[in-house]
């Protein structure tokens, strides 16, 4: 199962706290990455943090996996755990004979 996790910056990091667990954070996430569990690593655009896309079991498996994050357990970060699947809308938004007429 994919699972987007969007980590959310707790009141309660610092910079010096942060600054403390950043490069665990990383080594904790390439080990995941080269696992296959991290499938993919963001950086965010519009404000410090980060989007991971989990391969898991199930979204318990997911929630229990980020709580091994070196930045959760130091209370710097949390995370929300978003279950996602294919896009099923295309089948009845489409017209079946528009779909066979690009099939062909």
């Amino acid at each position: 199962m994919k699972i987007l996790a969007i980590d959310k910056i707790l009141p309660t990091a610092t910079e010096e706290n942060v600054r403390g667990v950043v490069i665990p954070e990383a080594l904790h996430t390439w080990v995941l990455y080269t696992k296959e569990i991290v499938r993919e690593a963001y950086f965010r655009k519009d404000r410090p943090g980060v989007v991971l896309v989990l391969e898991c079991a199930s979204v318990d498996e997911a929630k229990t996996l980020l709580k091994t994050f070196p930045m959760v357990r130091a209370g710097v970060v949390d995370f929300d755990v978003i279950p996602l699947g294919h896009f099923v809308p295309f089948g009845t938004l489409l017209d079946k004979s528009l779909l066979t007429a690009m099939a062909d």
